[in-house]
């Protein structure tokens, strides 16, 4: 696998509550991960570097995890924890309380990929000549659309945008959308938050990606730059993974 993963602070805040990077367990499968922290200076900064520390250290440690179940099931017991120590950690300090935070992590080995998600950072599938949004933005503004109250054109400059019908860590329980498809060799996938898919639209983003002269790090750092012309309100991460046929690469970055 190659990876490459980028979060920058945009245009107009004065702090990152974003994180993410790519972690490598002892199998050499890579973890890849964007958490949008939120709750304010300090508490949004706090959910998601904790998301990322605690994934972090529980993916290095993992070994003999090799098939769907057994992945789906150790996200699904890894984020339901991390959801945990950020509650219990906003109830016992007054300056953190109602922080929270997005999250979407993608599990990446030769045969299949294992993506859990909450919130509305999202993760993209290229393969091919299709590039397909995989995940569901947990959000008011989504649900309105799925139901049909208001036009996609309308949600773009709608009021509440921004509110969450999920976040990790704001609530003693959460509910994980998790799952495993299948991809080929040559095939991307690209989790990004909410600050790159604001300003940058789907098809923009293909035309970055595919461009075979390149490289990732040119391709992450082209996409922040579109949604920083743009006006870069908010902070904007990518994490990006290309499927080169091999299970390993050099290093982990989890860091901003």
């Amino acid at each position: 696998m190659e990876v490459a993963f980028k979060s920058d602070v945009g245009q107009i805040r004065s702090h990152n509550e974003d994180n993410g990077g790519f972690i490598h367990n002892k199998e050499g499968f890579v973890l890849a991960v964007v958490a949008d922290g939120m709750g304010g200076h300090q508490a949004g900064d706090v959910a998601s570097q904790m998301t990322i520390e605690i994934l972090s250290n529980k993916w290095r440690e993992t070994e003999a995890l090799s098939t769907p179940t057994s992945i789906e099931a150790w996200l699904n017991e890894a984020v339901n924890d991390v959801n945990a120590q950020i509650f219990e950690h906003a109830k016992n300090n007054p300056q953190c309380q109602g922080m929270g935070t997005t999250l979407v992590a993608v599990v990446c080995t030769n045969q299949f990929i294992t993506y859990a998600h909450i919130g509305d950072s999202r993760a993209y599938l290229m393969n091919g000549e299709t590039f397909i949004q995989k995940t569901i933005d947990h959000s008011l503004v989504n649900e309105l659309v799925r139901s049909g109250q208001i036009t996609e054109l309308e949600a773009e400059n709608h009021p509440r945008r921004n509110v969450l019908l999920r976040a990790l860590g704001t609530e003693e329980k959460v509910k994980i959308d998790i799952e495993t498809i299948n991809w080929d060799e040559g095939s991307f996938i690209l989790l990004c938050s909410d600050g790159l898919s604001n300003k940058v639209t789907d098809e923009e983003m293909f035309q970055v990606i595919q461009k075979e002269a390149t490289s990732l790090d040119e391709k992450v750092t082209t996409l922040v730059t579109m949604a920083n012309e743009r006006g870069g309100e908010d902070n904007i991460s990518i994490a990006l993974v290309y499927h080169n046929g091999s299970e390993t690469n050099d290093g982990d970055v989890d860091d901003r």
